[in-house]
């Protein structure tokens, strides 16, 4: 059987992977989660009485797995909404650089308005994430309505897409590193040079690495991007264990690096 490949660099060639295919890695579910929970903000898409698509701006949380909001009778997707009931909330990870390089899902379904026991419930994810919607919430042309999820299409950047069943989608949960995951970055792409080209050298098939950037944590290990004699090439390496703190990596990290210059 053929290695794994990847497209990477050099005009898009396939190369063997340098890494072990089979190192622990968030599923598109887990990773789709993480950033719906992460956001707070996104499109969302209802149609209009013509059958157009119309997109609109919205804040919104995540309860029970399904999107939340607060809005009012007087917004144009309200009125969309009560004409038809399809809907889908499209939300995108900020950042810099080339912005189809970056993580974003799409969540369909039925969209309906919350109302008793369930909307306290609801309402109360909302405004963990969004204070100001309890103040909407206390108007009368303002309800709490949500997206019955049905599928979700995940995106994660060119070459990493699929549809997640929906099931699966609330059974996970958000990365408990990704509140600090751009902190771990900086930190170890500031400081910690060295210890990443021998985590390379020592644990992929990289081992002529000159340089290397952390590209990426999560709970169950990081990734890199090893410059090597064929170009920038990327590393997944897994943790002993899932993670959940800032500590626990420091620890792991700083155990890897020893075990890197030992094998060394």
């Amino acid at each position: 059987m053929s290695e794994p490949k990847d497209a990477h660099a050099s005009g898009g060639t396939s190369q063997a992977l340098l890494y072990d295919a089979n190192v622990p890695t968030p599923t598109h579910a887990e990773r789709a989660h993480t950033l719906a929970a992460a956001i707070g903000t996104g499109t969302l898409c209802t149609l209009d009485p013509r059958g157009y698509p119309y997109g609109s701006f919205v804040t919104y949380a995540l309860h029970e797995g399904c999107p939340v909001f607060v809005i009012s009778e007087m917004a144009e997707h309200t009125r969309n909404l009560r004409g038809d009931a399809r809907a889908s909330l499209l939300v995108v990870e900020p950042g810099e650089g080339d912005p189809l390089a970056r993580a974003r899902a799409t969540l369909v379904g039925l969209a309906r308005v919350v109302d008793g026991a369930a909307r306290t419930a609801a309402l109360a994810s909302m405004v963990a994430v969004h204070p100001n919607a309890a103040r909407y919430a206390g108007f009368g042309d303002f309800h709490v309505w949500t997206i019955a999820t049905e599928a979700i299409r995940y995106i994660g950047g060119y070459g990493r897409m699929s549809w997640v069943d929906a099931a699966d989608f609330q059974r996970a949960t958000p990365d408990p590193l990704a509140p600090h995951a751009a902190h771990i970055l900086a930190h170890m792409n500031a400081d910690h040079g060295a210890a990443m080209i021998d985590y390379c050298r020592a644990f992929s098939k990289a081992t002529d690495t000159t340089s290397a950037t952390m590209t990426g944590v999560d709970r169950y290990g990081f990734e890199l991007s090893a410059t090597t004699a064929d170009g920038p090439r990327p590393i997944r390496l897994a943790f002993s264990r899932p993670l959940s703190t800032p500590d626990e990596v420091r620890s792991e990290l700083v155990a890897m690096v020893k075990k890197a210059r030992l094998t060394a």
